[in-house]
């Protein structure tokens, strides 16, 4: 199948919905911890029930490829998280994920999951949160996007009971997927599923997925910009 090209319009000209540039911590994926800043891009086209960027999904402001990537650049830390709502719902968001691998940062994409991941820079790790049935939006699941998978990536799934657990360890089965990627990610739904649950159910499967919780929660609660 050939690629698809994407028709953007000229660099000097690109510019993207943003709702907020900040720096934190990474609260999830396998660089948990590191300083981190974040570019969440306005607009998303699912609407999973437990979603915690709402805020995101209408408003943001319109700003120039040349400003995010210098404030990107001004709060002088190397990795930088591109996320949402939906950020590949902006086709422009591929022309900002190369720039800011070319200044030479460590750039991650935090998508559902829900779109095409096949023109993402491979120098971009992308985290691709599938959906699960309890999320309302798993019927949006394009499993074609484990073709365009790196063996750097990560494919995530939020857990909000026993059955999506149930359903999550189906899907690795089903596809292979702890043969695909270096790390597959179970996550609690915040304040659904309660977390010494699913360490209960991962260690007596003996599942090859990492588990994780978002330390941003736990550090700063459901706090925009954090």
């Amino acid at each position: 199948m050939a690629a698809t090209t994407l028709t953007l319009p000229a660099e000097d000209k690109v510019s993207l919905r943003i709702t907020e540039i900040f720096l934190s911590l990474q609260g999830e994926a396998n660089t948990v911890g590191c300083p981190t800043v974040f570019v969440r891009l306005t607009g998303c086209p699912l609407r999973c029930h437990y979603c915690d960027s709402a805020y995101a999904f209408s408003g943001g402001e319109k700003i120039p490829l040349s400003k995010i990537v210098e404030q990107v650049q001004a709060y002088e830390v190397p990795r930088v998280t591109v996320t949402g709502g939906e950020p590949l719902a902006q086709p422009e968001v591929h022309v900002l994920m190369r720039h800011l691998c070319d200044a030479g940062m460590l750039v991650s994409l935090e998508t559902s999951g829900a779109l095409s991941v096949e023109d993402v820079d491979p120098r971009v790790v992308k985290v691709v949160d599938f959906k699960t049935p309890d999320s309302g939006e798993s019927h949006r699941n394009l499993w074609d996007n484990l073709r365009w998978l790196n063996p750097d990536d990560q494919i995530k799934f939020v857990l909000c009971s026993r059955q999506d657990y149930n359903w999550a360890k189906l899907m690795c089965d089903q596809y292979q997927l702890c043969d695909k990627v270096t790390d597959v990610l179970f996550s609690p739904s915040h304040e659904q599923l309660p977390p010494r649950d699913l360490a209960d159910w991962i260690v007596e499967d003996r599942l090859r997925v990492r588990m994780q919780l978002q330390m941003h929660k736990l550090l700063w609660g459901d706090v925009p910009g954090r």
